[in-house]
């Protein structure tokens, strides 16, 4: 019910062409996260561990500084918009802002970014799930968002190619 909320939000935002602000990011969070009050669009305040993840969140305290800064970077960020989308949906997520629903708010985003720049939605499939991880621990692990930008790009060509037949039949 949420993550359905949470996209028309999305569509609405792209309609309006509006930057992407750290208060968009809070409202797809509480979106996301309706069935919990206390939690919703609320940066977390405790340290947080990712279970099977190489990399360990910033404490609490660090969490609205290193959000403020993702979102003015991306402002000045002149890649291509997979490339930049696929970095700050890591960084998004290696922030892990909130105590519940990175992943949801992070691909939410970053399906935002994507068709703000014309490209359709994608969806991560659950059965790519190790790999999206892997992409993850690539990133924290070697510095190489390479293997999440592929991901993306990968899933926009499956996407493209899907509305193509459609157009051809």
């Amino acid at each position: 019910m949420g993550h359905r909320d949470a996209f028309l939000y999305i569509l609405s935002m792209v309609r309006e062409k509006l930057p992407l602000t750290e208060r968009m990011i809070r409202e797809i969070h509480s979106l996301v996260l309706m069935d919990r009050p206390e939690d919703k669009g609320v940066y977390r305040r405790i340290p947080v561990k990712i279970m099977g993840a190489t990399h360990t969140p910033p404490e609490p305290h660090l969490v609205p500084e290193q959000m403020e800064r993702l979102v003015l970077d991306l402002s000045e960020d002149k890649r291509h918009v997979i490339e930049v989308a696929a970095m700050f949906h890591l960084d998004f997520l290696g922030i892990h802002p909130f105590i519940d629903g990175n992943g949801r708010t992070g691909r939410l985003i970053l399906n935002l970014m994507l068709m703000q720049a014309g490209y359709p939605p994608i969806d991560v499939k659950f059965t790519d799930r190790k790999k999206y991880y892997a992409c993850f621990d690539r990133y924290f692990t070697d510095n190489d968002p390479a293997p999440m930008v592929n991901m993306v790009g990968e899933y926009l060509k499956e996407k493209l190619g899907q509305y193509l037949r459609l157009l051809k039949n």
